[in-house]
């Protein structure tokens, strides 16, 4: 029986495993996870009794990957959708509403920016006058969301809409991060027929569409992880670390574990699910070239802290705005990006304990040093700050402070060539392929289908079945 080797226990590496699994019963698949559990940057916990996301929260809906994958795991009846798609945005200390018709904090329609009084009225007038500015030539190559977004609308649109809400997506800097791979269509349309941002924006986002944008699962996305590795028929192995991966005459040979424990896994073919520094160092000697590659890519830590509250008129009593929660820029000087109430936002959630629950989100790409603090020190801090963004001051009766280092990757100018280069070295050893958020998106649809794409590549190099 042939046997397949997906070393890492993400999204991506599960959704991987999954798939070789269904399309070829004949074959044995091995998922090895160096943590005690799988799911990567999902994971949920209790908080006061109530299970609660402290990673990944919510996919994109319109995405159609992250979705197939729950129903296909038998999740389909217990998807949810948001009970508010409205948040606020924090500027010069007060919240207002987040701008409509946005591409990821890009204005598209300045009617909707003003209404929002995010902006100065300078501001507003340079993204108005935009188009008039031309003729705009074609980019000629990859440039920073910041830098193109800063030289044609000015700075303050990049650190009060487009950075807050990045910083959502990557925790990191609107200057540092690569329009081709953050905003595909977006640089699409910029390359090949240049014009105005404003303009370009505006037909990106397109018309209304129907239906909810954003997904989760009752009880915690983390759930579809957990499903995977429960029903994926493959064998899962936490707790086994692979410290060296080396190509033999008939396939791969894996060193699990410690040095002493001397364990190898002789596999036909090996899915690298983990991320870029790990991958890096398992291919040194299999493809250098991607390995170095790997190695370059930049990461981001962040934490979660959720704060749980009880009583079921809290809300009412905290004055909590409506909506779902507020993105908060670097420029307002808080450590706090970001509030979710959790459970204005979901359905259900703390429902059965009769407790509110928001989480806060901390971290961006080179602010490393507020994460250094203890746990109850990052309470204490959120409490503060969060009594300035929301006015909440109520005491929490339980709390969770989830620490994510080195969680994000960083798409740098350039990001979509590094990746073709990756996947051209890697493509070079017959049976091997990679996966997982370094390369294709970080959102929980781009994990599962960079899944699929690996297992695509070992499936096509396996021979078929019965011989």
């Amino acid at each position: 029986m042939p046997r397949v080797a997906v070393i890492g226990g993400g999204v991506a590496g599960l959704s991987a495993a999954a798939e070789i699994s269904r399309a070829r019963p004949d074959v044995e698949v091995v998922l090895l996870e160096g943590a005690d559990r799988v799911g990567g940057k999902l994971r949920r916990v209790q908080v006061a009794g109530a299970w609660v996301d402290v990673g990944a929260e919510a996919m994109l809906a319109r995405r159609p990957e992250g979705v197939r994958a729950a129903m296909a795991a038998g999740l389909g009846p217990e998807l949810i959708s948001p009970l508010s798609t409205s948040a606020l945005l924090r500027s010069r200390g007060a919240n207002h509403s987040l701008p409509a018709r946005t591409l990821i904090g890009v204005p598209s329609d300045v009617a909707a920016v003003r209404a929002s009084g995010v902006l100065s009225a300078q501001a507003l007038a340079r993204i108005e006058n935009e188009p008039a500015g031309g003729p705009y030539p074609p980019l000629a190559g990859d440039v920073s969301v910041g830098d193109l977004v800063g030289e044609r609308f000015g700075t303050e649109v990049v650190d009060r809409l487009v950075d807050p809400l990045l910083g959502g997506v990557y925790a990191g800097q609107a200057r540092q991060l690569s329009l081709q791979a953050a905003l595909p269509v977006l640089a699409d349309r910029l390359m090949t027929g240049g014009g105005s941002l404003l303009e370009a924006a505006a037909a990106a986002v397109g018309p209304p569409v129907a239906g909810p944008v954003f997904a989760s699962v009752a009880g915690g996305l983390a759930r579809l992880t957990e499903r995977l590795a429960a029903t994926g028929g493959f064998e899962v192995r936490t707790s086994t670390p692979v410290r060296e991966l080396r190509r033999t005459a008939t396939g791969f040979e894996l060193a699990l574990g410690s040095v002493p424990d001397g364990r190898w896994l002789a596999a036909d073919a090996v899915v690298v699910a983990t991320p870029a520094g790990k991958a890096g160092t398992l291919l040194a000697r299999l493809a250098p070239v991607a390995a170095a590659e790997l190695d370059s890519i930049r990461t981001a830590s962040m934490v979660i802290v959720t704060l749980a509250f009880a009583g079921q008129g809290f809300r009412a009593a905290a004055a909590l705005p409506a909506g779902s929660g507020v993105l908060v820029p670097a420029v307002e000087g808080l450590a706090v990006k970001a509030v979710t109430f959790s459970s204005q936002k979901w359905p259900g959630v703390g429902a059965e304990s009769g407790v509110t629950l928001l989480r806060a989100s901390l971290g961006r790409a080179g602010e490393e040093e507020v994460l250094q603090r203890t746990d109850a020190e990052l309470v204490a801090l959120v409490r503060r700050e969060l009594a300035e963004i929301t006015g909440v001051t109520a005491q929490p009766v339980d709390s969770h402070v989830q620490r994510w280092g080195g969680a994000l990757p960083q798409y740098a100018v350039g990001h979509l060539q590094r990746v073709a280069r990756i996947r051209a070295d890697v493509h070079r050893v017959p049976g091997l392929a990679v996966c997982g958020a370094s390369y294709d998106g970080v959102g929980i649809p781009a994990c599962v289908g960079s899944g699929h794409k690996a297992s695509d590549r070992v499936l096509a190099g396996l021979p078929p079945s019965g011989q």
